[in-house]
């Protein structure tokens, strides 16, 4: 990664702003946080949450945090050559998440503050609340390695007592902090969630172009355990069609639990209107024949229907059951609205009596 230019060359945006670094077509820019730990009542998620960066470099097709960039975009702060104030075109959201990466500098002294304060996110937190770091964002994408801003924050939480920290990556990037790791778990309850959603290296590398191959991610899972933490998986999303089948997951299951770990957190793709933008072309490049049905499953909500969750979840059930691993943990519906929040979406009456789970995740492959 390149080192930044000075701020008046052509290559900087604002003071606001400034240019940090860039890696082939992605640029990272400096920002100044506000504030750090997100509120439940700000996100309509039943926990607090840090992201130490917004965007993510890693580029996965399906990320459903995609939408966080538009509260950026709308402040003008990103044009199509990354130079503010020209006249060129905006770079959408989705997009941009993946392009444009700014990295909050004054992270670790934002926390440190907050945390000695006697307002309520500091009360919540002292209280054992759950702060979930890297809702919307890896805290170990490629950034981290020059930045260090996630190393940074877990500084402030490591003087911390008591806490409840939930940290997800896909990156084994986070075992260069087993250090720091070590010493909040000996302190506090602390749960790490891999997220590995299949163990084909190429099917991953098309679905997840930036990210760690499914090896690497395995080494991670091997050493955290070894290491005394608490360190599962999230099978996050299972994707309709193409890692859901049925001799796939059962094959990652078993993998997962040889690894040493604790857990498993499965859950079906869900999409929302910034993440079909980039999904859906994806799928069409792709698996053009699964568009279709993707069409149909999709149309009238975010999510697919009862019937295929609930096969999915009585059968990843009856996996961890044959491996004796631990089907979700008590933050497992961490990721889950509050209800009331304004975009959650009513399911639909569960069928009483549903298809054999392996059939309904057998649905959308079907030829």
């Amino acid at each position: 990664m390149q080192q930044s230019m000075p701020l008046g060359d052509a290559q900087a945006t604002s003071s606001q702003h400034p240019l940090m670094g860039e890696q082939k077509d992605i640029r990272y820019y400096g920002s100044q946080a506000r504030s750090l730990l997100n509120s439940p009542d700000s996100t309509g998620m039943p926990f607090w949450s840090i992201n130490p960066y917004v965007g993510c470099a890693f580029g996965c097709a399906y990320c459903y945090a995609r939408y966080a960039h538009r509260f950026v975009m709308e402040r003008g702060a990103l044009t199509a050559d990354g130079i503010e104030g020209e006249a060129a075109e905006v770079l959408p959201p989705w997009l941009a998440f993946e392009r444009r990466i700014f990295v909050k500098r004054n992270a670790a002294d934002v926390l440190r503050r907050t945390l000695r304060d006697r307002g309520s996110a500091a009360g919540a937190v002292q209280r054992g609340e759950t702060i979930v770091l890297g809702t919307a964002t890896d805290p170990y994408q490629p950034a981290e390695r020059l930045f260090r801003v996630t190393r940074g924050v877990l500084e402030v939480l490591a003087e911390a007592k008591g806490l409840k920290l939930v940290i997800i990556t896909k990156s084994p990037l986070i075992t260069r902090d087993l250090d720091l790791l070590v010493r909040i778990a000996q302190r506090s309850t602390l749960t790490v969630h891999l997220s590995l959603i299949t163990l084909d290296r190429e099917l991953a590398r098309r679905i997840e172009p930036r990210a760690p191959t499914p090896e690497s991610r395995l080494r991670a899972l091997r050493r955290l355990s070894a290491a005394g933490i608490e360190a599962g998986v999230n099978i996050m999303p299972v994707l309709p069609g193409v890692t859901d089948r049925p001799d796939a997951l059962a094959a990652l299951v078993r993998r997962i639990a040889a690894e040493g770990a604790s857990h498993v957190n499965p859950s079906p793709l869900r999409l929302r209107a910034t993440a079909r933008a980039r999904y859906l072309p994806f799928l069409a490049a792709e698996f053009p024949h699964l568009v279709t049905r993707y069409a149909d499953a999709y149309a009238h909500s975010h999510e697919m229907a009862p019937g295929y969750r609930d096969g999915l979840r009585r059968f990843m059930k009856q996996l961890c059951a044959e491996v004796g691993l631990q089907y979700g943990t008590p933050d497992e519906r961490a990721f889950e609205p509050r209800a009331g929040t304004a975009w959650m979406v009513d399911d639909a009456t569960p069928d009483p009596t549903p298809p054999p789970a392996v059939a309904q995740l057998e649905l959308l492959t079907a030829s």
